[in-house]
């Protein structure tokens, strides 16, 4: 897994590390049980601050994607992904609010938004290759 940092992205580089990390499950790049870079291997292979990689990781952690192990080390949940619940769900509601709010003052149609999340919803089932919109 390749973990690409934009310098002049506007989502803080452990965010970027976060969602590309997800982004990797979700096109099954990274599968359950598979190990990643130990904290220190990522930062240095990015030329990043280890603090913001293990920020990253145990953000990861927290939300179940993540297993950090003293001696395993960093492994993708073998488990699995826990599914959507009420209060995913919820959040999910009120984490995309702001996304539509801004696309409704920005003058994107209804169905142009649709559009934009089921093409990107689809590019994930493929393989997540491409957005759709060129800028992956």
């Amino acid at each position: 897994m390749i973990v690409h940092i934009d310098l002049e992205s506007k989502n803080p580089i452990y965010t970027q590390v976060r969602n590309q990390i997800i982004e990797g499950i979700a096109v099954g790049k990274l599968r359950a049980g598979e190990r990643l870079p130990s904290v220190r291997a990522m930062a240095s292979d990015l030329g990043i601050n280890l603090h913001t990689v293990n920020k990253a990781y145990k953000q990861l952690e927290k939300e179940g994607f993540l297993n950090i192990h003293r001696q395993r080390g960093v492994v993708i949940a073998p488990e699995g992904i826990a599914k959507a619940d009420e209060a995913y769900r919820e959040a999910l509601w009120h984490e995309t609010r702001p996304i539509i709010a801004e696309a409704v003052c920005r003058g994107v149609s209804e169905a142009e938004f649709i559009e934009i999340i089921r093409t990107t919803y689809r590019s994930f089932k493929k393989g997540g290759e491409t957005n759709g919109f060129g800028d992956h």
